[in-house]
């Protein structure tokens, strides 16, 4: 199974501090390079490993904690993150109920958001931080676990106060995205917030840059005909953009 050969992968990359995907793929013989890096995908989003160019490190060996590996993942395909940013302005209606997803695509787009009458909800407090700068926003950081990794709240605290509100409109984000597994998350409360969040809002717009086609994480919260837009960048796979348009989703 999947987890044996993770956990492989994860032992061998701790013992030796180090491995190239030459190296892993002598070690899983049986496997495809792409599932490898789905692999070290899943690993780096649990702050195992940090992936680099043609394989992966050790986060111990790295010397890295939670806040170094989110600001790692922020400062990767800034300028795809920033064009999706832009373009979802044109989504945002004044005095909106908004909830933002967590992750570095979300940043960007809060960073870009106007000072306007808004009330932001949210499970990052990195966001919320970013959004409290607005003068003119009424902010509401969701409560609950926060996830070492990727710095969101989750749980039943946050699950509770997410059913007893009206969502406008929900920017969400994803680990990973395949056609047949739809949008992934590498946690499973996160998971479960996210398609609580979906089933409140009013619209649902995801935010997702082309690099995450590459990606599935283990727990599913929605799929393509679950989502009102798909907001990504110009590298966008034709395929996705078909698949999206053949379940009457918006692809901007």
């Amino acid at each position: 199974m999947y987890s044996d050969r993770r956990e492989l992968i994860l032992k061998y990359i701790k013992e030796s501090g180090q491995a190239s995907l030459k190296e892993l793929t002598e070690l899983c013989p049986d496997v495809s390079d792409m599932t490898l890096r789905r692999d070290l995908a899943f690993l780096e989003e649990k702050g195992h490993i940090i992936r680099t160019r043609g394989g992966a490190v050790a986060a111990s060996r790295a010397g890295v904690n939670a806040e170094d590996l989110y600001s790692r993942r922020a400062v990767l395909h800034t300028r795809e993150k920033q064009e999706i940013a832009e373009k979802a302005q044109a989504l945002v209606e004044p005095a909106c109920a908004m909830y933002l997803d967590s992750g570095s695509t979300m940043l960007q787009f809060i960073k870009a958001l106007p000072d306007d009458n808004y009330y932001i909800i949210t499970s990052d407090p990195n966001i919320a931080l970013e959004a409290v700068h607005k003068s003119k926003t009424t902010v509401t950081l969701v409560g609950g676990n926060l996830n070492r990794n990727t710095l969101s709240a989750s749980g039943v605290h946050s699950m509770n106060f997410v059913n007893s509100v009206n969502i406008d409109i929900a920017f969400m984000s994803a680990s990973g995205f395949n056609p047949q597994t739809g949008f992934t998350s590498g946690a499973f409360s996160e998971c479960e917030l996210k398609s609580a969040v979906m089933e409140k809002a009013r619209t649902r717009v995801m935010l997702m840059d082309s690099s995450k086609l590459e990606k599935r994480m283990p727990f599913t919260f929605a799929h393509l005909s679950d989502i009102d837009v798909l907001v990504s960048d110009s590298k966008l796979d034709s395929e996705i953009r078909s698949l999206a348009e053949a379940e009457n989703v918006r692809v901007i």
